[in-house]
């Protein structure tokens, strides 16, 4: 007998978005390099068809970068910008498994065909495994490669602020 959370199920962005909202705290990696302090602002639309997410400056470029996944019909589409190189657009279809959501789809990385895979795993804390933020890895299969595995392009922490650290000092 098989775990129904062995599967994943392909869900709808109205699923994810509203557990997202937010201003998070964390640090950013590429691999081998080292991590960098980021702040992320995520806003769910009222209809929850739209996910915005903002990494803040520093992260990878000297600009913030923009991620807009947009609920269209049976899949997802993504517009990433970073002010730097041209804005990239993409389908994916989002996932979740035993409550770990993943976007994945077909397109391109370093002039690279590659699968696409944007992997959230919820950071819990205590016995009642309340969520305090994410891991957000964001990995890659290059198509020309004949490697079976994905490979880490980077790594990002969306972690909750804590009460304290958002109080004014006097």
């Amino acid at each position: 007998m098989y775990s129904a959370s062995a599967y994943a199920g392909k869900v709808t962005l109205d699923r994810f978005c509203s557990q997202l909202d937010g201003e998070w705290q964390g640090s950013a990696a590429n691999p081998n390099a080292m991590p960098k302090k980021v702040s992320t602002s995520v806003m769910c639309s009222a209809d929850k068809q739209n996910l915005f997410i903002s990494v803040s400056r520093g992260s990878r470029f000297s600009n913030s970068e923009t991620w807009w996944f947009r609920q269209q019909h049976d899949h997802i589409l993504l517009l990433y910008a970073n002010g730097v190189s041209d804005d990239v657009s993409q389908a994916l279809t989002l996932y979740e498994q035993a409550g770990s959501y993943s976007f994945l789809g077909k397109g391109e990385i370093n002039q690279r065909p590659a699968l696409v895979q944007l992997q959230f795993d919820p950071i819990t804390e205590g016995a009642d495994a309340l969520t305090q933020g994410w891991q957000w890895q964001q990995s890659a299969h290059y198509l020309d490669d004949d490697s079976e595995n994905y490979q880490v392009i980077r790594a990002i922490s969306l972690l909750k602020q804590s009460v304290e650290a958002s109080q004014p000092t006097e």
